[in-house]
């Protein structure tokens, strides 16, 4: 009987490690299989990542340029008259204030001389009554009446030299004539084209960049420009930045300066823009870190060990980098591997930091 017992008991022993092994044993193994099946905890993504920080920045921004006279004006009569003096010399260099055309202005003479002519005995007629005035030899009135008279001739000398100096064409400003469209002695009525009058040196450079380069835009900040026709580069200024954004095109309209000394530049013509930006505390990040989308672009932020989308503006772009406009500050840290099997909120297990 007691054999039995010993047995039976060592049969269940048995039976206890067997159950342990294949049972109790056995969990841990099931649920890390069940780690890879539906259902199951989500495995850490391993990932490569890249620390933002602010560097300096050298690139070139590529526009497209017109130039233009820095001053511009066509002469043009405010009256009409035939013309009994031109000196107009298609081609020559004026300067401000020279006579360049002459209308007849006989009549407007004449009448001028007339008048002249009354302006010392009306002055004479108005002292006189106003000594006798003071002695109360005449009335207010007669005195008022020979005042009256006095200014008006003097008012009437204004008005003619005005009219007489619109027979006159004079150079706003130091220039280069252009071609003329008339002769000596020809009638010509007012508004007609005579010629054109452009200071071409200095010369305007006007040109546009994308609104997210405004701030990076410096009045002073020199450019480089190419132009059809000239194997040399020539150096221009930024001289003004025009204060609004164009709504239609979303681009800064800027104006440059360039040194025409030479006269070798003709306004019209088309300029390649060179301008080189320099930033030093632009925020760069690797190009495959950027993920576009309809909407935009973003980029996966590492937080807390999770992976978080963030929507960037983007800058300029080099050979491996891209600038973050906004978005992203300094010491973020950014997917820059497996970034097309990541979801928002997933586990990420950092690999190589760059």
């Amino acid at each position: 009987m007691k054999s039995w017992i010993i047995f039976g008991t060592v049969i269940l022993l048995i039976a206890g490690i067997i159950v342990y092994n294949k049972v109790i044993k056995a969990k841990p193994d099931a649920s890390k299989a069940m780690a890879g099946k539906p259902g199951g905890a989500a495995p850490k993504l391993n990932a490569d990542v890249y620390v933002v920080r602010s560097q300096n920045l050298d690139n070139t921004l590529f526009a497209s340029g017109t130039l233009l006279a820095n001053e511009e004006v066509e002469l043009k009569p405010e009256v009409s008259g035939r013309i009994v003096m031109l000196n107009i010399k298609e081609g020559q260099v004026v300067s401000k204030g020279t006579l360049l055309l002459k209308l007849n202005d006989a009549d407007l003479q004449a009448q001028l001389r007339k008048l002249k002519m009354q302006t010392e005995p009306a002055s004479k007629t108005e002292q006189r009554l106003k000594q006798l005035l003071a002695i109360n030899g005449i009335g207010q009135q007669d005195y008022d009446i020979a005042l009256t008279q006095y200014n008006n001739i003097l008012a009437d000398i204004d008005l003619l030299q005005a009219q007489i100096e619109k027979t006159e064409i004079r150079a706003p400003f130091t220039g280069k004539i252009g071609l003329k469209s008339v002769s000596q002695g020809a009638y010509v009525t007012q508004g007609l084209v005579i010629a054109s009058l452009q200071q071409i040196n200095p010369l305007k450079v006007d040109f546009s960049l994308p609104e997210k380069y405004v701030s990076e835009v410096k009045q002073g900040e020199e450019l480089h420009m190419t132009v059809d026709g000239f194997k040399e580069e020539f150096t221009a200024k930024i001289a003004a930045v025009e204060p609004k954004i164009d709504e239609a095109t979303r681009t800064l309209r800027v104006r440059a300066l360039v040194n025409n000394s030479k006269a070798q530049l003709y306004p019209g013509s088309f300029a390649k823009i060179d301008l080189n930006i320099k930033s030093s505390d632009a925020l760069m990040v690797p190009t495959n870190a950027i993920i576009p989308e309809a909407r935009g672009k973003k980029v996966f932020v590492v937080k807390e060990g999770k992976a978080t989308p963030v929507m960037v503006e983007t800058g300029f772009r080099n050979e491996n980098q891209i600038q973050v406009m906004t978005g992203l500050k300094a010491g973020d840290t950014v997917l820059v591997s497996s970034i097309m099997m990541v979801k928002p909120g997933a586990d990420v297990k950092i690999g190589k930091v760059n």
